[in-house]
This record gives C-alpha cells, sequence and structure tokens, in this order.
C-alpha cells in the first residue's frame, strides 16, 4: 500500500446507530493505508457486537479499544488509543461523523513535518440524521445537496462545502474568518507532536478538550493548516446531556492557564506528571 499511513481514531458511547453509519463510510474511503480505531467510553455489549458484524468484511484494520464506564472519561480513551496506534499519524474523529469517501485521502495529501490538520463539518438536523441509510453513504446519496434538501435541509454555507473543490477550496479555506483550531470531528497530528504534549489533558470534561490540546500543540510550535473545505464529514444529531455550566467553567479556566503560561505539557495526560 502506498501513501501515509494513518490511524483513524473514532470516539463513540452507546450510540450504535451513528456508529453504523459511520463505520460503513469508512469502507468506502479511496484510500487504503490505514486502520481504524474504535474509542469506546464505556458502551454496552451492543456496541461491541456492531462492531465484530463490521469486522467481518471490513477493507482495513478494525479495533475496539474500550474501557469501563465510570462516567465521562474519553479524554483518558483518547490517550490510551494514542499510544496503542500502528502508524504515527492520527486521525481523530467522532461516532457521529460520516465521512466522505475522500476523507481519508484528503487528510493524507495535506499532512505535514510542523502542523496539524484543522477539518469542519455539516451540522445535520435530527430528521436528515435519522433518514441517511449504509446504501445512502455507499452511493454518496448523502453528500448530494439535493438530496440533503429534499431529505432535510441545508445552508447555503453547508452546500458550498459540499460542493467545491480544487482551486476555490484552496481560496474559501484561505479567507474563511474560522480559525484552524483542533477539533475532535475533523483533525490529524502527527503522533510524536501528541506525545510530546503528552496528549489530552485528562481534567477536562465535554467542551472545549480538544481545543486545549490544540492550543499546547501551538505553544509546541506546532502550525495549524485549514481544510474544512477539502475534508468532509457530515455530523450527526444528538443529545449532549454530558454539557453542564461547571465543567465549561472548569474548562475555561485550564485554557486560560494554558494561554496564559505557555503551557505544553498538561501533568495530566498520557504520564501523570503529578498527583
Amino acid at each position: 500500500m502506498s501513501g501515509l499511513p494513518i490511524t483513524v481514531i473514532i470516539s463513540t458511547y452507546n450510540s450504535e446507530a451513528w456508529l453504523a453509519k459511520v463505520l460503513e463510510s469508512y469502507k468506502h474511503q479511496d484510500y487504503e493505508n490505514f486502520e481504524v480505531i474504535v474509542a469506546d467510553d464505556g458502551s454496552r455489549e451492543t456496541t461491541k457486537d456492531l462492531i465484530d458484524s463490521f469486522r467481518e468484511d471490513y477493507p482495513v484494520n478494525l479495533r475496539h479499544i474500550w474501557h469501563e464506564d465510570k462516567g465521562y472519561r474519553r479524554q483518558e480513551l483518547l490517550n490510551k488509543c494514542i499510544v496503542q496506534t500502528e502508524h504515527d499519524y492520527i486521525l481523530m474523529t467522532d461516532g457521529d461523523c460520516i465521512a466522505r469517501k475522500d476523507f481519508v485521502s484528503t487528510h493524507a495529501k495535506y499532512a505535514e513535518k510542523g502542523y496539524f490538520l484543522s477539518g469542519g463539518y455539516l451540522k445535520l438536523d435530527m430528521p436528515t440524521s435519522e433518514v441517511i441509510s449504509l446504501k445512502d453513504i455507499e452511493n454518496e446519496n448523502c453528500f448530494n445537496t439535493d438530496w440533503l434538501k429534499k431529505n432535510g435541509s441545508v445552508s447555503f454555507k453547508n452546500a458550498l462545502k459540499i460542493n467545491v473543490s480544487g482551486i476555490l477550496a484552496d481560496v474559501l479555506d484561505t479567507v474563511t474568518p474560522t480559525g484552524a483550531t483542533f477539533n475532535n470531528c475533523n483533525s490529524s497530528a502527527w503522533k510524536d507532536d501528541l506525545i510530546a504534549i503528552n496528549g489530552y489533558d485528562e481534567r477536562m470534561q465535554y467542551g472545549g478538550p480538544d481545543r486545549e490540546l490544540g492550543e499546547r500543540l501551538f505553544n509546541y510550535g506546532i502550525k495549524s493548516k485549514q481544510i474544512r473545505h477539502k475534508a468532509i464529514v457530515l455530523h450527526l444529531d444528538h443529545p449532549r446531556g454530558y454539557k453542564t455550566k461547571e465543567s465549561l467553567d472548569r474548562n475555561l479556566a485550564i485554557r486560560k492557564n494554558v494561554k496564559d503560561n505557555k503551557v505544553v505539557k498538561t501533568p495530566y495526560g498520557i504520564e501523570k506528571l503529578k498527583d
């Protein structure tokens, strides 16, 4: 196999219907040199059964890394996955993000030492999220703006993301006011860089742990590239019961400290540097 070897890490928790759609999308990539790790934050047995059923005829190596459900411990699990990847380049995404067929190949194309890549997503409403079938993913109906309009709604901005390519995509990625931040829907980085900053800060709950990781990558000297109009995922709708004001406030305080003190290596990451 040619091209940059990549590990795709997909986060999930008790969302088999959405995970099935996401796993289906990685069966139809136009790129072969990658593995998939499902990072499972303590899901029930039916999630394992689903992954096992996909593994039977999956075109690439499909792994399942699980730990016990003791509440929201996603960052701890992602750190476990980072150190267990087979490849030196890591693409982070979520179990609610369907990947277009050129998703992995786009990250491979733009990967460069000294950089991480920042992609975007098209947020779908619940009716559209539910109506997408595995067949719609295989034949790419769900990435067609006419199909999306017929089965829900699609904004002008999202339609633009799906339809642009080449020079126009380059221009839009250059002029977009959206910052090229690290986001777990659609970002990739070198394993060595992630380990150098000690991975994710495991104190952080929902609301910015990926941004904080990216901010420490910046402090480490890594730059970012914007590929939000090139690397495309559809973000399926879901409730966010784990989002609390307390966790958001704590996360903002951690991020402020990272910014003010130019923190590179979290003490609460892959290696536990203090109690």
